[in-house]
């Protein structure tokens, strides 16, 4: 659905995007994740079709995003700085959305009406809080039936009963309809619940795109317990971090698991435990490595 090649953008001599190459296939939900200025908000940008690249490309279907009427009306976006035109209510909204987007779904629109109980559709949204405006934005994006939806910090500013139910109501189209979803957040319990693929990006570059099972693959947290202490490890352990409790030793551990706790094992062991790792904690030892503070890309 998306393939940006080479994408290279600069700004009075600062290189924001660095030969960014990035795939993102039809249907899935593709978490796009990094620290402030790490050039999350300039990709999008290019995604959108707001930006020129210098150099490289951005394809959705194969063609080029950038002044493409016919690309951008089978997207929607929603900006963590929401817009809407001075005075405009909900309903005033909806027909504008009408007049961009051929196929809106009117018929959608009212029956979703239910999910948003507590929006008065006549009232200008600006006066509304900064969570109702959001549920707006999705209330009309949805309802216009995208085949590409982009998110920058979706759910922020909604309670969790709002968030979980919007994630629904986005996951299901995708279901249905093979809708595709990019989303950038700092939010990554969040998105671990919800993506099939994430992308890190740092210093205006891609450092990993993954599956998200082959991410929470790579990596292992293993508690091993030795009467005698913790032995010398094989040299080809590639352990990322280790910290020990008395006797009990907590590694993490790049590569494969089962292969990891076998070796382990071979060292005679009282206790072997290979305990699931969080999609916030592959990150802090993934990524431990890179010259910035991780606690960046949390929140």
């Amino acid at each position: 659905m998306i393939r940006v090649k080479d994408l290279k953008k600069s700004f009075d001599g600062f290189e924001a995007l660095r030969g960014v190459d990035m795939h993102v296939r039809k249907g899935a939900i593709y978490g796009l994740v990094g620290p402030n200025g790490a050039g999350k908000s300039t990709l999008i940008r290019h995604l959108t079709g707001i930006y020129r690249p210098d150099a490289g490309e951005v394809l959705v279907d194969g063609e080029p995003v950038y002044e493409n009427r016919q690309v951008k009306a089978r997207m929607a976006y929603i900006p963590d700085d929401l817009f809407y035109f001075m005075q405009a209510d909900t309903m005033e909204m909806k027909r504008f959305y009408q007049g961009i987007y051929p196929q809106f779904d009117e018929k959608l629109f009212y029956r979703m009406q239910e999910f948003f109980p507590n929006i008065d559709v006549k009232r200008s949204i600006r006066r509304l809080s900064k969570g109702m405006q959001k549920q707006v934005a999705f209330w009309l994006a949805i309802c216009s039936k995208p085949e590409l939806m982009i998110l920058d910090e979706p759910v922020d500013g909604l309670d969790p009963v709002m968030r979980r139910q919007i994630w629904s109501v986005i996951m299901s189209e995708v279901a249905e309809c093979q809708m595709t979803v990019l989303v950038s957040s700092h939010n990554l319990r969040e998105l671990e619940d919800v993506c099939d693929h994430v992308g890190i990006m740092h210093q205006g570059s891609l450092m990993i795109e993954r599956s998200l099972s082959d991410l929470q693959g790579s990596v292992s947290k293993i508690q091993v317990a030795c009467q005698s202490g913790m032995p010398k490890l094989p040299e080809n352990f590639d352990v990322l971090h280790m910290s020990n409790t008395g006797r009990v030793y907590t590694l993490i551990v790049k590569g494969d698991a089962k292969a990891a706790e076998a070796a382990l094992g071979q060292l005679n062991p009282t206790i072997v435990d290979v305990l699931p790792l969080t999609l916030e904690e592959i990150f802090i030892y993934e990524m431990g490595g890179a010259d910035y503070e991780v606690k960046d890309i949390l929140f």
